[in-house]
């Protein structure tokens, strides 16, 4: 049975549509990705990818989420017990688990371009002790479009609807979550489907590009915005952004004339974006995926980064996926072969 239908058997309880008693000793929480901290707690969170994890000690534990549109998953030591479908108010008991350390997390795996989900917390059960937070090294930020959020990526077909789209998108198979894992990295996803660095899908919500949405900490919401000191300090940032600048012409009435205007638009506002996002971490190496759409764009914005801040940038081709998932988007094996490709440049930078 799928666990998109149901949740595994080794969930102990699960009661929807009340707010959940919080009773047990809360885990210190681990972070990955952009969230608000709500009062009492909880914290709100709308960006693709954004996980939670926590550390205990003994054989039970408990998981109180709010999924509002969103499907979660929740696993325990890297072994997913149940997905989380339906909208509401949840919490989750699994008992039985062996004497020892235990790691619980919750992922979240749909796009949600306007609306949020929240955690409520993560609590030892009976017989069990928190312990410390996870500590990773090595951090990435993974910026991009629908490739990035893994759009459709469990679908078997490139016709679906739009909540077929919804319900099949699954972030945690898509290029970032994987190459992080391998890496042992943690990471924030800052990815909006169908935006571009200048120019959207169809030349559609003109003026939001995914620079103009890129401070913020909830994706559908204008405030609040990130904080320069929020201690987010990764070594790696991955771009893949050009496929909706390029992949519909220019319509009349669109702020560039043809097509040669935008590509120098968006070879001058990539460069700017990745000054900005420079000057906020100098510590940062920037991975620009090329497509087959842009990459002589992509070639040309490493060679301006470079030629001020020489080994700043490093482009990736990317070519040969296959695109059988929901609309033409990149399929499983195709995110595999983009994690790949990046897994090969960064060992190349060491």
């Amino acid at each position: 049975m799928s666990l998109r239908l149901a949740f595994v058997a080794s969930v102990a309880a699960l009661m929807l549509g009340a707010t959940p008693g919080l009773a047990g000793e809360p885990l210190p929480l681990h972070v990955g990705g952009r969230v608000v901290a709500e009062p009492g707690g909880a914290l709100r969170f709308g960006w693709p990818g954004v996980y939670v994890e926590g550390r205990f000690s003994g054989p039970a534990v408990e998981v109180a989420v709010e999924t509002g549109q969103e499907h979660l998953a929740v696993s325990i030591d890297g072994q997913r017990r149940a997905e989380l479908t339906k909208a509401g108010l949840a919490r989750l008991s699994f008992a039985g688990l062996s004497e020892g350390p235990h790691v619980v997390r919750i992922d979240k795996l749909t796009e949600s371009q306007s609306g949020s989900a929240k955690i409520l917390g993560l609590f030892a059960g009976k017989g069990s002790k928190a312990l410390p937070e996870v500590q990773r090294a090595r951090r990435i930020e993974f910026i991009g479009d629908s490739h990035t959020v893994g759009y459709g990526v469990r679908g078997t077909s490139r016709d679906c609807t739009q909540e077929q789209v919804h319900d099949l998108t699954d972030t945690s198979l898509a290029f970032g979550p994987v190459l992080a894992g391998r890496l042992d990295a943690d990471y924030r996803i800052v990815a909006f489907s169908g935006r571009g660095v200048v120019r959207n899908y169809a030349g559609g919500a003109a003026g939001e590009p995914l620079p103009v949405l890129y401070d913020r900490l909830i994706p559908g919401d204008a405030e609040p915005l990130i904080a320069a000191d929020d201690g987010w300090k990764p070594q790696l940032i991955v771009i893949g952004l050009g496929t909706n600048d390029f992949s519909t012409p220019v319509k009349p009435g669109e702020a560039w004339a043809d097509g040669a205007a935008l590509r120098e638009a968006y070879r001058d506002g990539y460069v700017s974006f990745i000054n900005r996002l420079a000057g906020r971490q100098p510590q940062a190496r920037f991975l620009l995926i090329a497509g087959d759409l842009f990459v002589d764009d992509v070639a040309e914005v490493s060679k301006r980064v470079n030629a001020a801040v020489p080994g700043l940038a490093t482009p990736v081709r990317i070519t040969g996926m296959v695109q059988t998932a929901c609309h033409a988007h990149p399929s499983v094996a195709d995110q595999l072969l983009m994690a790949d490709a990046l897994e090969a440049a960064i060992k190349a930078l060491n």
